[in-house]
């Protein structure tokens, strides 16, 4: 079980996990043995509350494919079990980013004094620009 929050779990069968080689260089081990995980999860079919399901599939995450599968891929340790726990890590902290409310955006005004400001430094570059000119 994947504990999302206290009312918010995902049981292990809903999370698909393959072991696989990881890529770039790594010297002999590399080769022979499958370390990095592969992980997919699929949110339309998961038994998140619908409120989750929405909001993920709303995410513009490159993570998130169009048919809503999550897939992560963790290869930055060296054991199987530290990357299967970092692609857990991961997946879970994705739900959560979902779950805290985001702030409405207000549009807002310059300021008086930094309208004066801009105006100033726009006046001084002027005359600087003006000095440059040809002597009559």
């Amino acid at each position: 079980m994947l504990h999302i929050s206290s009312h918010v779990t995902i049981p292990d069968s809903e999370i698909d996990i393959h072991a696989v080689r990881s890529q770039g260089a790594g010297g002999q081990n590399v080769n022979k043995v499958s370390t990095a995980i592969h992980l997919q999860f699929d949110i339309k079919a998961s038994s998140l509350p619908p409120f989750y399901k929405e909001e993920l599939l709303k995410l513009r995450d490159t993570r998130i494919s169009d048919d809503g599968v999550i897939t992560i891929k963790a290869q930055q340790h060296r054991t199987q079990e530290r990357n299967r726990e970092d692609a857990l890590k991961r997946l879970c902290l994705l739900i959560q980013s979902v779950a805290i409310p985001r702030k409405k955006r207000r549009p807002t005004k310059p300021t008086k004094g930094s309208q004066n400001r801009r105006i100033e430094s726009k006046k001084k570059q002027g005359r600087l620009k003006a000095l440059r000119g040809t002597i009559e």
